[in-house]
């Protein structure tokens, strides 16, 4: 039971067996062969393993601790959350196909209003030059 305590509590704390030997002061090789159930460590040792994955040495020794997840269940929830996202990537690519085409829509109408009044604007014909009705102005209030 020990070395199979051993290994979830590493892995539950994310230490690597290196780095779990390190903190210990011994080689990994060590702590690989206490995994494999091919040696065991002395009191001491057992007590700083205790300390180093918080838990009593009661817990190291006594029956078999259960993975918190099963890797399935993990891999459906990344699943899920993937399908999640791919879903909101989707719909805001949707919203931002509508506002670039809303856009350039305003743009064409813009150009073509602009067109029509430049067109408008060369077909309105003005009688006299500008001269004659700066004159006749100017004769209007010269008069009053």
């Amino acid at each position: 039971m020990f070395s199979e305590n051993l290994k979830t509590l590493r892995k539950q704390k994310g230490f690597t067996q290196e780095e779990l030997a390190a903190r210990l002061n011994v080689v990994r090789q060590t702590v690989s062969k206490w995994e494999k159930g091919l040696s065991v460590p002395d009191a001491d040792l057992l007590t700083r393993l205790s300390e180093i994955l918080e838990v009593p040495v009661s817990t190291l020794l006594g029956s078999a601790i259960p993975d918190d997840e099963e890797p399935d269940e993990i891999a459906a929830q990344l699943a899920r959350i993937n399908e999640q996202l791919a879903v909101k990537n989707r719909r805001s690519r949707r919203i931002w196909r509508i506002v670039a085409i809303i856009l350039i829509a305003v743009v064409i109408v813009n150009l073509l209003l602009f067109a029509v009044g430049v067109i408008a604007f060369d077909k309105f014909e003005v009688t006299g030059s500008n001269s004659d009705r700066e004159t006749s102005y100017i004769e209007t209030i010269t008069e009053e």
